[in-house]
């Protein structure tokens, strides 16, 4: 039983948050782990009674939400507040923890480099992020947007920092990079169209109070 026998569409992140959201969601009721376990290479999955879950990159939860394709869906930080879109943040599910750092490399630190009054060169998957941080301090920065390893940016010298996500650190330590500073502390959120919390507002609220009750009550979570 549960919210998942409700016609409810919802856009779950492929990867690591899928792993740590599946389990939150059944302690909250909504146990959707059989539906997905089964899901062989199937992106669109039917729940038993009516509903249906969407597997997307993560990046492109807030996309099937924001434009009505799913009710709700789960998203990191970093995406949302890159994006700024009109959804409904209602629960941090303090899953997914990382941090979105400044880092450059440890043998070229960018206070060594003047730049002769150019621009400090920045290589980013966040371009509005990287660039609203500088601006707040006072640098001049050209951002760079890549797509694909950031931190190859600052290894071959494409940029004079990076701004990329970091877990434990590891990867910017091998590649011989440092953390400069901390720009955003990052969890997954709930994310709800702001229309379907109108039209299906009885089961919307119910699952919202479900998961802040298994989030409140467990104090291993991120804040």
């Amino acid at each position: 039983m549960g919210l998942v026998a409700e016609p409810i569409a919802i856009a779950l992140p492929k990867g690591r948050i899928l792993e740590e959201a599946l389990p939150l969601l059944a302690r909250a009721g909504i146990d959707l782990q059989g539906v997905v376990a089964d899901a062989g290479r199937r992106l669109l999955l039917p729940t038993p009674l009516g509903g249906r879950v969407l597997l997307v990159k993560p990046v492109d939860v807030p996309t099937y939400v924001e434009h009505g394709i799913a009710d709700l869906g789960i998203a990191g930080l970093d995406t949302l507040a890159e994006e700024d879109r009109d959804l409904y943040e209602p629960v941090d599910l303090g899953i997914g923890g990382c941090r979105l750092v400044v880092a450059e490399p440890v043998d070229r630190p960018a206070r060594d480099r003047g730049r002769a009054g150019g621009a400090l060169r920045v290589a980013t998957k966040y371009p509005r992020l990287a660039l609203r941080h500088y601006r707040a301090r006072g640098i001049e920065a050209r951002i760079i947007k890549l797509y694909g390893s950031v931190e190859l940016g600052a290894i071959t010298g494409l940029a004079d920092q990076i701004v990329d996500l970091v877990e434990s650190g590891e990867t910017l330590r091998q590649n011989h990079l440092q953390e400069v500073e901390t720009i955003l502390h990052v969890t997954s959120r709930l994310i709800v169209h702001p229309a379907s919390l109108k039209l299906k507002r009885a089961r919307i609220e119910g699952l919202i109070a479900a998961l802040r009750s298994v989030v409140d009550a467990d104090p291993t979570r991120s804040s």
